[in-house]
């Protein structure tokens, strides 16, 4: 019995570990074929102050499955940027509180390029939405320094521009719509002049040392101008503004992003932790195959009728 029960141990011990291994194989080779797929960046922003919140899903066309959920998304609200394999998706907006079936608000066709981060921004009024791609760069500036642009999205101001307290200008003559390229300035917080025709806005901002930015010039309640700051370079890692990701999406990792400083490659990947998980279970089966094996020594019985 003691050889029986040992050849048992042993047997279930190989089936696990061989189980395991086309486990880890498998595992290890989806994430190769995955780490070897061209990705790119994507991200929604809701611009259009008219328009009430809305539901955002973003559908690949291969396939149509959804990758990206976003629910109550508000005017202003800037999405974080989602990793997808290069290819054509749809976006579509929907009012919040929509029956199933409704009709979308806008949808819009996306290609996503390998290592190319984009924004889709809905623009104009609700009676009269327009959609647009921009191209972005992440490329961060050196220590001390921020990188900012404009992106016009006000419907009162046909063009607008912008000037530091010290009357630097940021934005000349950029109409509505339009978007800036990139300007290196100094890091830290800014008093910004806003003028659109014979208005005057006044908005401060803080650009960290390092960052790169947009500028989002918006309608405000009172018929004016302000300016909300996005971070570009932060987003790829907070939490989407306004909205939450619902769907099974990817990471939302950055085209530049690093480790951070006291990781490991191993303690972030479960494909990696596996070969330990075999080391244990063969470990144990082993001992489990020894203690079966070892011969069995019965304890004594007292004798506990009455003498």
């Amino acid at each position: 019995m003691p050889r029986v029960r040992a050849m048992v141990a042993l047997m279930v011990t190989l089936i696990v570990g061989g189980v395991l291994s086309v486990v880890v194989g498998s595992s290890s080779a989806s994430a190769a074929e995955q780490a070897q797929t061209p990705h790119g960046w994507a991200r929604v922003a809701h611009l259009s102050p008219d328009t009430k919140s809305v539901d955002v899903a973003l559908t690949a066309v291969a396939g149509g499955q959804i990758l990206f959920d976003l629910k109550d998304v508000a005017y202003g609200d800037v999405s974080d940027y989602l990793r997808l394999p290069v290819g054509a998706y749809v976006v579509d907006m929907t009012p919040t509180g929509s029956t199933e079936n409704s009709a979308p608000a806008l949808s819009q066709l996306i290609t996503v390029k390998e290592d190319q981060p984009l924004t889709l921004a809905v623009l104009g009024t609700n009676a009269n939405l327009t959609a647009k791609v921009v191209s972005d760069d992440l490329t961060p500036p050196a220590d001390g320094q921020a990188r900012v642009r404009v992106l016009q999205a006000s419907t009162v101001a046909e063009t607008v521009e912008i000037q530091t307290s010290m009357g630097m200008t940021i934005a000349a003559g950029t109409k509505s719509g339009e978007v800036t390229g990139y300007a290196t300035v100094q890091d830290g917080p800014w008093d910004l002049q806003l003028f659109a025709d014979a208005q005057k806005s006044q908005a401060s901002i803080d650009l960290a040392s390092g960052s790169v930015n947009t500028l989002l010039v918006l309608d405000n309640s009172s018929g004016g101008l302000t300016v909300k700051a996005i971070s570009d370079s932060g987003s790829v890692t907070d939490t989407p503004v306004g909205g939450t990701n619902t769907g099974a999406a990817p990471s939302h990792s950055s085209p530049f992003e690093t480790a951070p400083s006291g990781s490991s490659a191993i303690d972030d990947n479960p494909v990696a932790s596996w070969p330990a998980v075999l080391l244990v279970v063969a470990g144990a089966g082993a001992i489990l195959v020894v203690a079966l094996g070892a011969p069995q020594r019965f304890l004594p019985v007292l004798d506990r009728r009455r003498r």
